[in-house]
């Protein structure tokens, strides 16, 4: 019997609550995917270009969702999710009426259901762009289990954290994320550049 896993969620904290947090979500393995950095610049791909058009799509289908600042890296991304309020927002919905002719306010979406839905939607765009445009076959599963949250507790903590994002290409050469500094198996080659512009 394997161990239970523990969450890394923070303990009896709503992530339904409105508010800002800051979240990586790494590919499994730390596969190197989405691209390559060169000279401190994230070089594009087509797969980086999916996920970003999937991220930018997160409201649509979250009305009580907003994004901010964001950024993908050849293994993982980093973004800020803002929550908002139910029926508050750019995109407010108005209240349901269920059967009973009472109104009633739409769930609220949590952190963990917007990042299950992004990992979700990204890995069948990644699927399909494996048959249909030879991009870098992954092994088993494209992300990894959980992902990891912060809860931004000020404007100068959510401003450093957005300088962190913006910055973190640059970084690159030493960030825990890269594997190729570790090991140098990261499969960032010609194929990982396929589209790219």
């Amino acid at each position: 019997m394997q161990p239970k896993r523990e969450s890394q969620r923070k303990h009896g904290f709503d992530y339904s609550r409105p508010g800002h947090y800051a979240v990586t979500v790494c590919t499994h393995n730390r596969s190197c995917l989405f691209g390559l950095i060169d000279n401190g610049k994230m070089l594009l791909n087509d797969a980086r270009r999916m996920i970003d058009k999937t991220w930018h799509e997160i409201p649509d289908h979250c009305p009580n969702i907003e994004l901010d600042e964001m950024q993908i890296m050849p293994n993982h991304l980093h973004g800020i999710i803002v929550v908002r309020e139910v029926g508050t927002g750019l995109r407010a919905c108005p209240f349901s009426m269920p059967g009973n002719g009472r109104a009633q306010r739409p769930s609220p979406t949590t952190l963990s259901d917007v990042i299950k839905r992004l990992k979700t939607l990204t890995t069948k765009r990644y699927i399909d762009g494996v048959r249909a445009h030879g991009w870098y076959v992954f092994s088993g599963k494209l992300w990894q289990r959980s992902f990891h949250d912060r809860i931004v507790r000020n404007e100068t903590e959510l401003n450093k954290i957005r300088s962190y994002i913006c910055n973190n290409p640059r970084e690159w050469d030493t960030d825990e994320n890269n594997i190729e500094i570790q090991d140098r198996t990261c499969p960032c080659d010609e194929t990982a550049l396929r589209g790219r512009s």
